[in-house]
């Protein structure tokens, strides 16, 4: 009777073992998406501990010569779960830090901004060091502008990103 619960168990493990994705150790490339005004951003992807976690790195530059100066850098843990073959999904949360310099109706407007995310998508691993993925990422932001909240801010990119 052991023998047999053994070899179950040991049965069982080698069929999870065996369906477990694992992730790459660093991605990069872009995140491309519109909801929050700075269209592409390029992103960078670190895997950390044992299990498949990671952390994301997304950097947002916008420049129109006359008018406006802004950059946003967001930072995320994600937990990764696998679903079948190279899909996984996953889940993140995290914050980040930008900054705004414009001239908004006759006014000079220079703000630095802090704000909370969330992260929710899927992603498929091809067999080639290619990553895509598509997610959604709701920001709540702060701006230092009579320390008030400036909106909810909702964003659904697409990200293709080189493994290595």
């Amino acid at each position: 009777m052991k023998k047999i619960i053994f070899m179950t168990l040991f049965a069982m493990g080698a069929t999870l073992a065996t369906n477990a994705q694992t992730i790459s150790e660093n991605a990069l490339g872009l995140r491309i998406g519109g909801g929050n005004g700075y269209g592409a951003e390029v992103s960078y992807q670190r895997a950390v501990g044992g299990d498949n976690n990671r952390l994301e790195f997304d950097l947002g530059i916008r420049n129109d010569k006359n008018n406006y100066d802004s950059f946003k850098l967001t930072a995320l843990y994600q937990w990764v779960w696998n679903i079948e073959g190279g899909f996984n999904w996953y889940v993140g949360a995290g914050g980040g830090v930008g900054s705004i310099d414009s001239k908004d109706r006759n006014r000079y407007v220079d703000e630095t901004f802090i704000f909370l995310a969330g992260d929710i998508g899927i992603e498929y691993n091809f067999d080639i060091p290619l990553l895509i993925s598509l997610d959604f990422r709701p920001e709540i932001g702060f701006i230092n502008d009579n320390d008030r909240i400036d909106d909810f801010s909702p964003d659904i990119a697409l990200g293709l990103r080189y493994q290595f």
